[in-house]
């Protein structure tokens, strides 16, 4: 689907659960949204003729300089345009002033991997069976039962 034009990003302090759908699109388990959605920050990226939302991402806070890319979520329709690094890009600059280190998990398949790599994030560490342990049914990326979390980083500048 092609834009009308430019998308905004918004931060969203209220009434976050309006973008559930969305934000379930990259966390498939309502209770492990709740974990972080209220504590955090969202941002949506909105297209600003029609205001659907095209993309959204949830930031936490985690101390001592440190945030946490806690969900990225791209429209279907809109995925493979550059909105998911359009929005990353946007948190780098949006985070730099208060933080010096953003950490993103997610899970090891090859996609989305290659997705943080293209936006400078580098492998940070791995927590063994996180997604086996904290979801209530397997969670299957490119056909494959996700057990690991796999986290990244990026310094950001100040």
């Amino acid at each position: 689907m092609k834009l009308k034009q430019q998308p905004n990003i918004h931060h969203i302090p209220t009434d976050k659960k309006r973008y559930l759908p969305l934000l379930l699109l990259a966390d498939e388990q309502e209770s492990m949204i709740d974990r972080y959605l209220e504590r955090g920050e969202l941002y949506a990226m909105l297209d600003e003729q029609t205001q659907e939302p095209l993309a959204v991402a949830v930031v936490t806070m985690e101390g001592e300089g440190i945030c946490e890319l806690k969900n990225l979520a791209v429209s279907p329709s809109y995925q493979r345009k550059g909105l998911g690094k359009q929005i990353v890009e946007y948190l780098v600059n949006r985070y730099k002033e208060s933080c010096h280190t953003m950490f993103v998990g997610t899970g090891d398949s090859r996609q989305t991997v290659g997705f943080y790599q293209g936006c400078g994030f580098t492998y940070s560490h791995t927590i063994p069976n996180f997604f086996t342990q904290h979801y209530d049914h397997p969670i299957i990326e490119e056909g494959k039962v996700l057990r690991d979390m796999i986290y990244f980083r990026k310094e950001l500048k100040r």
